[in-house]
């Protein structure tokens, strides 16, 4: 027998010879062969391949909305609350670790606030700024009473760490390997796991009593985690269009602000409300159980969608052949050794460094300028839940219209405008005092966080379906290390500002300044480079017998 090659189905090998014709837009592309005549169960194959491809070729025609069904709705609801408890879990540490610290001691020592007394008691005392224990255990307001207190604030390497490299070590590298396992094996079966496994962890961390059980469980959580988007990515790739999936994608990624704003909602008033004199446990226990329950809907409820190639890129609407573990790693780094893939993820990491800095300073920051854990949960309990929603959701929706007319340089243009829009935003964000401070975190999420779902979109229209998910995780193990990792140099450069004769609020807002506003500037920057090279690499790809990306830009 021939092995028979085309592009689209192998129901369109009922001819001897095809012509080899140029590609434009989305027109089928055949090479030149000379194929056998099928017996009766590959006729039958064929027939059923045909009826897929006409069927795929009909909703290609029809709107956009038209391909969504309401269980499609019902799996990406599911995706959705899934990656919401993924950050509500995951951002817990950052809002309780001052309540944390002081209970189990550890990490760095500082002048606070006296809880005992009101604001208006402390009669405009800044505790924070008092650098001497002498001096903060001996500051008194005017009715002489001692306001301030020196006990563990919640910095310091200790609580880097436990919130960086711990959790994010872990999480990058068994992405990684997750990722095999899901270009392979039952997907949904393998996000209901992780997702009772991160919950588990989670819930347990509401009973440590030292840093090192703290640690191991952090440890623990981000092995779990690190399972959710990949899988999920790669779900909804495959149960969503090349027109649609930007747009679902958007969705998903909601539940970044959705989590991360619970995660002020139950950190700060959940550990103030001090259900059974437990204070900060409980928002590990209400935050850990529901993904328990929700492990187990996934499992029941979900079907694992076939691995499908996407016809709009001329693709076979086949099953995936599977490949060894060495050809998928020799296939990995042909693709992400180009110059287009590397910058990206090199962009991603920038930009992915002032997320994880300000996700996990936010909470201290605006607790030394003089704010209390119910201001920040008010505002803060909000303002990421619709400025990255809508932001997300908006911006998927524009890159799916756009990428119909100009492809990859469609969404690459959207996240180099956004950053540059965001970066004065963020910058406002530490300028001013707070409400107004509060107020420009809207315009900065609003622009800010559309790169994230875009990005995601262009990782995966640039990966092959056979390995997809593993190219998701890669892009995550990358993005993250170097992303996530960043917030380490807090610690170094706060104090070089500090013994510059910074304040201790000064000090935090100057480091602020360098790794939050700064890297939107600088991602923006490297997204040019993207939008350049990926121009070159369509001119190799077109001057080329083989397409490995088609004229729009976007990867088979």
């Amino acid at each position: 027998m021939f092995r028979v090659r085309s592009d689209i189905s192998a129901a369109k090998f009922a001819m001897t010879t095809v012509v080899d014709t140029p590609k434009k837009n989305h027109e089928l592309h055949f090479n030149t062969y000379i194929a056998p005549c099928p017996d009766e169960e590959a006729e039958d194959q064929s027939n059923r391949d045909m009826a897929a491809v006409t069927k795929n070729d009909e909703e290609q025609g029809a709107g956009w909305w038209t391909t969504i069904t309401p269980y499609k709705v019902f799996v990406l609801v599911l995706l959705l609350l899934a990656f919401l408890l993924n950050q509500l879990d995951r951002f817990m540490l950052a809002i309780t670790n001052r309540s944390i610290a002081q209970e189990i001691h550890y990490g760095d020592k500082g002048c606070m606030a006296n809880t005992t007394f009101t604001k208006a008691e402390l009669e405009g005392i800044k505790c924070e700024n008092i650098i001497s224990q002498s001096n903060c255990t001996s500051t008194l307001n005017n009715e002489t009473s001692l306001v301030c207190k020196w006990d563990y604030n919640g910095q310091g390497l200790l609580y880097q760490i436990i919130a960086g490299p711990v959790f994010i070590v872990i999480f990058t590298f068994s992405g990684i390997f997750v990722g095999f396992m899901a270009d392979k094996y039952n997907r949904k079966n393998l996000l209901a796991v992780c997702c009772i496994f991160w919950s588990v962890m989670t819930l347990l961390m509401g009973f440590v009593q030292d840093y090192w059980q703290l640690a191991l469980l952090r440890f623990g959580q981000g092995l779990g985690e690190a399972g959710c988007t990949p899988f999920a990515a790669s779900i909804i790739a495959d149960y969503f269009t090349p027109e649609t999936r930007g747009l679902a994608i958007g969705i998903y990624n909601w539940g970044i602000y959705m989590g991360y704003s619970l995660a002020y909602a139950f950190g700060n008033f959940v550990t103030l409300a001090n259900i059974n004199g437990q204070g900060w446990r409980w928002s590990f226990f209400l935050s850990g159980a529901p993904g328990i329950i929700l492990g187990v809907v996934i499992f029941i409820a979900l079907k694992e969608p076939e691995r499908q190639r996407d016809t709009s890129k001329g693709d076979d609407k086949t099953p995936v052949i599977e490949l060894t573990a060495g050809e998928k790693i020799k296939k990995l780094a042909r693709y992400f050794i180009r110059p287009s893939v590397l910058l990206i993820c090199l962009a991603g990491s920038i930009r992915n460094a002032s997320g994880y800095v300000f996700a996990y300073s936010t909470q201290p920051y605006f607790t030394l300028i003089g704010q209390t854990k119910e201001q920040i949960g008010t505002w803060m309990s909000w303002i990421p839940l619709v400025g990255g929603s809508l932001s997300v959701l908006v911006g998927g929706f524009i890159a799916d219209r756009v990428v119909k007319k100009r492809g990859l340089y469609g969404r690459i243009s959207i996240i180099f405008i956004s950053l540059i829009i965001a970066s004065p935003f963020a910058a406002g964000t530490l300028y001013f005092d707070p409400p107004a401070a509060f107020a420009f975190q809207i315009p900065t999420y609003l622009f800010g966080e559309m790169w994230i779902g875009i990005t995601l979109a262009v990782i995966v229209e640039l990966m092959p379906v056979d390995i997809r998910t593993t190219g998701i995780a890669l892009y995550l193990f990358i993005i993250t290390n170097i992303g996530g990792n960043v917030q380490l140099l807090i610690p170094s450069i706060r104090d070089a500002f500090e013994s510059a004769e910074y304040s201790k609020s000064e000090a935090w807002r100057a480091t602020l300044y360098i790794l939050y506003p700064g890297p939107y500037i600088y991602g923006a920057l490297v997204y040019i480079l993207v939008f350049f090279v990926i121009k070159r690499d369509l001119k190799r790809a077109q001057s080329s017998n083989y397409h490995e990306m088609g004229p729009s830009g976007e990867g088979k």
